[in-house]
This record gives C-alpha cells, structure tokens and sequence, in this order.
C-alpha cells in the first residue's frame, strides 16, 4: 500500500504540473503547438516519451514473454524506423507547410470537404492510441496496489487522471516533463533488468535463454510471409504519418530541428525499447506461469526491486503512458475542434477554442476508457490505432505533400477506400488488411489523378 501512496503523490505532482501550464496557455497554437518555439531537446524527448508507451514497455514484454521473439516481432524495430522514415522524408516539408494538425494539409492541398472528411478518419487511430495507455495505466495502479483495487476499478482511476491532466496543460506541460519523463524511463527499465540478471543465475544462464530456439526463433509458428510483412508494414507505413508524431514535428522552431531531433528520437526508442523486449524473453524463466503477460514488467518489479527503486520504476511506467496519452488525447481533440467545430460554428475568441478543446480531451477521454475496458490486450488497440483508416491518410499525404496530381475528389475517394478495404478485410477474416487496404489506396489515387488529368478540362 505504501507503494500505491507514492505513486499517488508522483500523480498529483504531475497534475500540478498541468495545471502550473495551464496559466501559460493564451490561444489555440499555445495549446496546441507550444507556440511552436520546441528546440532540440524538448522535442528529442517528446517524440521519444509520446512514442515510447504501453505498446513498448507492456505490450511488447507481455508478448515477448508469451510467443518469443522473431522475425514477426515488429515492436520496437517497426516504430523506431517509423521515426527514422520520418525524420528523412516527411519531417521537413511538413514543418514547412505551417499546419496546426494534420487535417490542415488536406483544406492547403485540396479542399474543406477532404479537410472534414480526413479529420473524421484520423480522430479514432488517435483515441485507439489513448485506450492502449489507459489499459496499461490501470494494470500499473493493480499492481502497485496489490490487487486492493480491481483491475475494472484501476482502469477507471486511471482514466479519470489521464483525462485530467491531458486537458489542463496542452502540450506544453507534455514537454516541459517529457525530458524527466524519459530519464525516469531509461532508469526504470535498467533497473529491472539489472536486477533480472543475478535473479536468473548470472549472464551464462541468461545468454542460454536468449539462444534457445524456443524462445528466439526466425519465423514466427504457424504465420506465413505476408503476414509478417503485414505486421511491420502496420507500424511503419500504418504510422509514419500518425497524427501523434506530425503533432510533435510541426511544432519544432526550425525544419532543421524537426529532422534531427526525429533521428535522435529513434535512437533512444530503439536502444530502450529492446530492454522490455529482453526482459519479456527471460520472463518465463523468472515468473513462470503468469496469468496475464501483461503484467509481467510491473510485477517483476515489484518483487525485484527494493521500494525505493519500484516506486521510481512505477513512476516511470506511469510517466511513459502520460505522455503518449496526453499526446493522442490532445491530437484527436485538436482536429475535432480546430478542423470541425471551430470552422463550422466561426468560432474566433482564442480562448473559447482552447475550451472547446479541452472539452474534447475529456469526451474522448471517456471513449478511451471505454475501449480499454473491453480490448483484448495493449498490442491489439495499437495495432488497430496504426492501421484504421490509415493506408488512404499515407497515400493521399505523399501525394499531396510531393506531387500536383489528383484533386478533392480523388483523394476523398481513396481515403474512403483505404478505410473501407481495411474495415472490411479485418471482418471479413483476410490475412493482410492493411496491405490490401495500402493497395487500394494507391490504385485508387493513381487512377483518380489520371482520370482528371485525362478528362478535367485544362
């Protein structure tokens, strides 16, 4: 219990934090953007902490520990080259177009209606995102707890707080505790895994789990080919242009910053995010038989470390999912007030923008929860949050960002379709969805930008 009451005191302390940046927040690009004055180290560290959360610490263990590791394991390689991608292609012309949100690009390049019609597809993938790290806070505050509270009852505190603190500060009290956030992190999990070590029999034993053919294999059991590519495609080409992360970007002071600090963000997601991967791999051996893989970080935690150590391990879990929680949170209120509500009801008075923003953190907030409690795991609402809707946004925004071809018409109809492809292909029981989804897009575009050049009148 002593464990639960520091960690409530580390969760009032953030909130306090919020709401110290409330008082700095003036207008909708404040709110929104940080006023668009982010250098290179709050920027390095808030891509990093908004990207490096539950999937990467929870979810990524719980399935290490439950399948092993292969060639099918895309987290956390899949993310952190989806960083890579686009600190070499999309941070700089993005930052250049001077975009509030990701919407902004479709009413620069093609009109309102594809503005609309792109918000509406973007905004669930964001609070996918959000459920995800609710599900993983409450698994964080059931154990810090020792089951005194119901997994049911966590989730539920959980997203009661996630929702307070994402609408006070914007994303300016998200970065200013991003650069801790991120220390806390890398210390948390090196601590954990320090002390797995000796509790496994020293490195000999341990590097024998690792080359157990068990455990670390090439091919994942049973899958086939297309379905690995389809799970790296998901994170890579289902995420580089996440409204998450283009959120980050585009509020850098300089194009310059943008593009580096994307590079030197995958770097910490991809060192970090291999020690959750290494600990889900020698789990078994440690906790054989846990109930729930998911909670396999929190609870070797907590009979490994001393109370100091797992109160700041603790900590750190729970600032990781803050900060990707506060990020989608944010991001999906963003577009539905800035690119729907504001514009359709001429809403001018800064101030009553950021109000209505906030007030669209807390409704999706109670989405989320609501998602989170009947979800299946963490990897599964962020598999469904990289690639709803996704495959049309991908194409139509290289397009837009890259080409003069294609028009309103032609994109909205191939947003409609990488959508409706994907949908259907989930339900319909197809082994890649995304992929046929990312197909439809693009022959969709491409033939709708040769059907305008062909036929539209010069």
């Amino acid at each position: 219990m002593s464990a639960l009451i520091a960690v409530t005191i580390f969760m009032i302390f953030q909130f306090a934090i919020g709401v110290w940046a409330s008082k700095k927040v003036h207008s909708e690009s404040d709110y929104m953007l940080a006023g668009r004055k982010m250098g290179y180290v709050l920027l390095t560290f808030s891509i990093f902490a908004s990207w490096f959360g539950a999937e990467t610490v929870v979810g990524a263990s719980g399935s290490a520990y439950s399948e092993g590791v292969s060639i099918g394991s895309a987290e956390p390689f899949g993310y952190g080259l989806c960083l890579l991608l686009m600190g070499f292609v999309f941070a700089v012309p993005l930052w250049k177009r001077q975009l509030t949100t990701l919407a902004d690009l479709y009413r620069q390049r093609f009109s309102v209606g594809t503005e609309r019609l792109a918000a509406v597809i973007l905004i669930p993938s964001s609070v996918f995102w959000a459920a995800a790290q609710v599900r993983a806070f409450g698994h964080v505050l059931n154990t810090t707890s020792s089951s005194a509270l119901s997994a049911e009852a966590s989730i539920a505190i959980a997203a009661g707080f996630t929702i307070l603190y994402a609408a006070y500060g914007g994303i300016l009290a998200d970065a200013l505790n991003d650069v801790v956030h991120g220390t806390l992190v890398a210390f948390g999990l090196i601590a954990v895994f320090v002390a797995l070590l000796p509790h496994l029999g020293g490195v000999a034993e341990v590097g024998r789990i690792l080359s157990d053919p068990a455990r670390v294999h090439f091919m994942p059991s049973g899958e086939s080919v297309w379905t690995v590519v389809e799970r790296w495609s998901i994170p890579v080409a289902g995420s580089v242009i996440a409204t998450e992360i283009v959120g980050r970007v585009i509020a850098a002071k300089s194009p310059t910053v943008a593009r580096r600090s994307s590079f030197a963000a995958a770097g910490l997601y991809l060192v970090l995010g291999c020690i959750p991967l290494l600990i889900g791999l020698l789990g078994p051996a440690a906790m054989p038989n846990l109930s729930n893989p998911e909670q396999l970080l929190p609870e070797l935690a907590k009979t490994l470390l001393p109370m100091p150590l797992y109160v700041l391990f603790a900590g750190a879990l729970i600032s990781a999912i803050l900060s990707t929680v506060d990020t989608t949170l944010l991001v999906s209120s963003s577009i539905l007030s800035h690119n729907l509500i504001v514009p359709i009801f001429g809403v001018s008075d800064e101030r009553a923008k950021v109000r209505i923003a906030r007030a669209g953190v807390m409704t999706f907030g109670v989405i989320a929860y609501l998602l989170a409690r009947r979800a299946e795991g963490i990897l599964d609402l962020v598999e469904q949050a990289s690639a709803t809707g996704s495959a049309g946004v991908l194409v139509t925004a290289v397009f837009a960002l890259f080409t003069n071809l294609g028009g309103p018409r032609t994109a909205m109809v191939t947003l409609l379709a990488g959508l409706v492809v994907y949908v259907g292909g989930t339900y319909g029981g197809a082994e890649t969805p995304f992929l046929f989804a990312l197909a439809a897009s693009l022959g969709t575009y491409a033939f709708g930008a040769a059907w305008e050049r062909r036929f539209s009148p010069a």
